[in-house]
């Protein structure tokens, strides 16, 4: 069964749908993401590579299983029909003893289908330095290999 198609005449593009739809994501709006996610959508990130859409789904509800409070924030948001491009910061706590605020800044790359779907989603962030220069052990050695490969 194919998943129910945006309403044409919304007023909405398809980058407004989605920018709509991540900035109020949550683990209930995860049953609609196949308004927003074609069948076969791709979605790439720094630690995932998946296609098909409850792959994506499973994206997301890790994150929802993972974090506390996840939430991502558009800054800009760039594109057409067919394709589109946003800057965001996603904002989240740790779980557990200890746990810590974090935002990480990043980007991504959007392909929307005829029907205003997204076919690709491609995050680009740094995990080297939005999360694991914070690590204590293995930050200390990132961030000095990062300052002697430093141009001075």
């Amino acid at each position: 069964m194919d998943p129910p198609r945006l309403a044409p005449m919304d007023g909405r593009t398809p980058l407004a749908r989605f920018v709509a739809y991540f900035e109020a994501l949550s683990p209930q709006s995860l049953a609609a993401i196949g308004s927003v996610y074609a069948v076969g959508a791709r979605f790439k990130d720094p630690f995932n590579a998946v296609q098909g859409l409850d792959a994506v789904q499973r994206i997301f509800a890790h994150m929802f299983a993972t974090t506390a409070a996840p939430r991502f924030v558009v800054l800009q948001a760039l594109g057409d029909s067919a394709q589109g491009f946003v800057t965001w910061d996603f904002h989240f706590r740790s779980k557990g003893r200890g746990g810590r605020d974090w935002t990480i800044h990043g980007a991504s790359r959007l392909e929307f289908d005829a029907a205003g779907r997204v076919t690709l989603h491609r995050d680009y962030w740094d995990a080297a330095e939005e999360l694991y220069e914070h690590l204590p052990w293995l930050g200390a050695v990132l961030r000095g290999v990062k300052k002697r490969l430093r141009a001075h």
